[in-house]
């Protein structure tokens, strides 16, 4: 079965950063990995589901016009609440996976450090409303600690390759370190540098 929500809501019982997203160099590192690694500048709409304390769901905020947030922990909903609270353009929602996935459609879904808490039927559930829920021209970053965790019925390879086979996107980004590895998948297979150079293109052939 997966990870029930009193494993969550016992972390956040006495500490409002159990994982010290704020303080760890490597979680500051990781973060800044993951926006450099997203494909477009800006998003219309951006999906996080297992946001924590909202950390990572700030940074996100700065790069589109809506993000919607989500966690299984009401300790962590409200502490996203509050890190967001200057982001009016944020939403943060009390939910469990997969049953409460939201039925709208995302240009980018961010699946971090969440896929190995389910246990396979409700990650394959949930690949199902990744497909379901992301844009014609959407992206998927998928990112998780590799070590085995205690207690979880996944790990980081096999959330990982679940995600590639199920899909039927395209990987477009890949990075793998001793400890985490981040993809990228996407709709469409398109070079952002053409894209540009095509932009810079048109510009260039407009009458003056």
């Amino acid at each position: 079965m997966s990870v029930t929500d009193d494993y969550f809501e016992h972390l956040f019982e006495d500490n409002d950063d159990p994982w010290a997203f704020r303080q760890r160099w490597y979680e500051q590192r990781k973060r800044a990995l993951t926006l450099a690694a997203l494909p477009h500048q800006h998003y219309r709409s951006i999906f996080e589901p297992g946001c924590a304390n909202g950390e990572l769901s700030a940074l996100l905020a700065t790069r589109c016009d809506r993000l919607l947030a989500c966690d299984t922990s009401a300790r962590a909903v409200t502490l996203a609440r509050q890190r967001l609270q200057d982001s009016p353009h944020a939403t943060v929602m009390h939910g469990r996976l997969p049953q409460d996935w939201p039925s709208e459609k995302f240009d980018l879904i961010v699946f971090s450090e969440v896929g190995y808490y389910l246990d396979e039927a409700d990650l394959r559930a949930c690949i199902k409303r990744m497909d379901d829920s992301l844009s014609d021209n959407g992206h998927l970053l998928a990112c998780h600690w590799r070590p085995v965790i205690d207690g979880c019925p996944l790990d980081a390879e096999q959330v990982h390759r679940l995600v590639a086979e199920q899909l039927p996107l395209q990987r477009v980004c890949l990075h793998r370190e001793t400890d985490f590895v981040l993809e990228v998948f996407a709709r469409r297979q398109d070079s952002i540098a053409q894209q540009e150079f095509d932009h810079d293109r048109r510009a260039d052939s407009r009458p003056q």
